[in-house]
């Protein structure tokens, strides 16, 4: 599976680039006017086997913002920075990502190593696959940002939002099969077509 998986990854980030192309230029451009800074960020994530990569995605927050888990209200993010978030628009730059093989189309969303230093044992299995842009736990916590609202967010992640999300990843790295990625590939456009572009409390992890 794993080498029919990577040439479809490849495959289907390389043409997702070109055709995304003029969306990403636009929303940079938009981004750049919004307020000052680059167009895109760049974090620290940790890959497969722990290695540590940068992730790409076009700047949703004020330079220098600080801590990576954000609530609804968050003033950090930039008003174009919301749209972005509610869109997804601000995660295509991740192809780049998949084509470099950091990352795939499907899997466990890659943590700060911050956090991964959190982990137990047991969660520390994930690190045996590669993350991926979309995956179980980014379908069921979607609308993260209502869970994370109200003060201290970044503490109740830790505690109760991040053991939810490492449970599903881990339920999917034992069962993973082709088929079920296109499954959750199908999701997740679904969800995006149908998510509004503007939320009152639009808000999600960077």
């Amino acid at each position: 599976m794993a080498m029919r998986k990577r040439a479809f990854d490849l495959t289907v980030a390389l043409i997702g680039l070109v055709v995304t192309s003029p969306v990403v230029l636009g929303a940079a451009i938009a981004v750049k006017l919004d307020s000052p800074g680059p167009a895109f960020y760049s974090g620290r994530r940790a890959g497969r086997d722990g290695r540590p990569f940068r992730i790409h995605k076009l700047r949703t927050m004020r330079p220098g913002a600080g801590p990576s888990v954000t609530a609804g209200d968050d003033p950090r993010i930039t008003p174009v920075g919301r749209f972005l978030r509610r869109t997804k628009i601000d995660e295509l730059p991740q192809l780049l990502n998949v084509v470099k093989g950091e990352m795939s189309l499907v899997g466990p969303r890659p943590e700060d190593p911050d956090l991964v230093a959190l982990y137990t044992p047991e969660q520390r299995r994930l690190l045996s696959v590669r993350p991926g842009i979309t995956g179980p736990a980014a379908l069921e916590f979607a609308d993260e940002e209502a869970l994370l609202s109200g003060g201290d967010g970044e503490r109740r992640y830790v505690d109760e939002v991040m053991p939810r999300k490492l449970a599903l990843e881990l339920a999917y790295a034992d069962k993973a099969t082709f088929t079920s990625d296109l499954g959750i590939l199908m999701r997740t456009a679904a969800l995006v077509a149908r998510r509004p572009a503007f939320h009152a409390n639009a808000g999600t992890r960077t």
